[in-house]
């Protein structure tokens, strides 16, 4: 098993920055690719960012391609969601997920066996 637990959302006006958090305990991290997903009130669930279990990949929806930076720590255990030019859209409970590395490609999106219990980013105009 794997716990995740999020931090760092919160209330911030258009073009601002928001750094997430996701912290991991419970088995080796770096058996993890990472993803982080947002849920927009009334909508599915949706794909935002991932990275492989070394770093070394990231792959972004296009939707935040650009604007967000997913990066990890592995020594922390921790998986970091750097959030430049904000946009009201972006207003979402966002989720960090884990799946063992090699499951498959980063672009698959799908697969992850591991969820946090989400922080709200709520992004005014």
């Amino acid at each position: 098993q794997v716990q995740l637990v999020e931090s760092g959302g919160g209330l911030v006006q258009a073009g601002d920055s928001l750094r997430l958090s996701c912290a991991a305990s419970g088995r080796t991290f770096s058996h993890y690719d990472m993803g982080w997903f947002r849920q927009a009130p009334g909508k599915e669930r949706e794909f935002a960012a991932a990275i492989d279990w070394s770093g070394g990949s990231t792959y972004y929806a296009d939707a935040v391609k650009g604007r967000f930076t997913i990066s990890r720590d592995n020594a922390k255990g921790a998986v970091y969601l750097q959030m430049n030019s904000l946009k009201t859209e972006d207003t979402a409970v966002y989720y960090c997920a884990a799946r063992l590395r090699w499951t498959a490609a980063l672009s698959t999106t799908t697969w992850y066996d591991y969820w946090g219990q989400g922080t709200q980013v709520t992004v005014s105009s």
